[in-house]
């Protein structure tokens, strides 16, 4: 317990570097059914003390959010959003433009901007954002990767994320990947969270999402969202805080290349 109140005090207290700059803001990327929203849900659920929905997941096989969505915590006035999008898919012109990536994490793209797979954002189209400044960018882009699917990434896929994380790269934005459903994947985990970073195949998982993704390792973290239980557990909120802690150090990092 008192490890967790650590981790949201720092969460809460989190302060940007830069003083024109008020939120972290963090692009959550990755395949349809990844757990994008179920992770933004879960983190929520910790500072409202109970397990809630804001943000509405995907449950069908294709991306059905097609819009930039912002996603903040109205109980807390935490300093962090989060930016969902809508889910990559495998075919090649279906799911998020990898053309429009470039214009997320340069802020060029409004909130609620709908999407078209087919087409990416124009700079003359109405809404987009020009000159956008150091608060409309993205800091810190998070990978959501299902565990159970990272040994059976389709090739289309996984050079769907190498296209974004090159992509990612050249703008000098930090990266890290979220490992979900960890506990689908391997028995002693599910027998009890805490057994995560005991766990030799979840080892092995991260090594090869560390590959496949292009992250480095210590950029690779796994958690389980809350998707079945009704009840909070420490184990796993200490999992999705630290994830979120790791986060907002990458987006310092960020900063201190940023600092005016």
């Amino acid at each position: 317990m008192q490890a967790e109140k650590k981790l949201m005090d720092r969460i809460e207290s989190f302060k940007p570097s830069i003083s024109s700059v008020s939120e972290a803001r963090v692009l959550l990327v990755g395949p349809v059914g990844a757990g994008k929203s179920s992770f933004f849900n879960s983190f929520k659920s910790i500072f409202k003390g109970h397990i809630t929905s804001q943000a509405t997941p995907g449950t069908s096989s294709t991306s059905e959010v097609n819009a930039l969505s912002k996603h903040t915590l109205t109980s807390k006035s935490l300093p962090l959003v989060f930016c969902d999008t809508m889910g990559l898919e495998a075919e090649e012109k279906a799911g998020l433009n990898i053309d429009d990536i470039s214009n997320i994490i340069n802020g060029h793209i409004p909130d609620r901007y709908q999407f078209n797979s087919s087409v990416p954002l124009q700079s003359e189209a109405q809404g987009f954002r020009k000159n956008p400044e150091l608060k409309d960018k993205i800091h810190c882009v998070a990978y959501v990767i299902d565990a159970s699917k990272i040994s059976i990434m389709s090739q289309n896929m996984e050079d769907k994320l190498k296209d974004i994380r090159k992509t990612v790269n050249s703008s000098g934005i930090t990266q890290l990947v979220l490992l979900t459903k960890i506990d689908e994947v391997c028995p002693l985990v599910k027998e009890d969270i805490t057994n995560v970073y005991k766990s030799i195949y979840i080892k092995e998982l991260m090594q090869e999402a560390s590959i496949r993704i292009g992250v480095p390792l210590f950029c690779i973290v796994p958690v389980k969202n809350y998707s079945e239980v009704l009840e909070l557990d420490t184990n796993i909120d200490i999992l999705l805080l630290s994830a979120v802690d790791q986060m907002l150090h990458l987006v310092d990092d960020f900063f201190d290349e940023h600092r005016e």
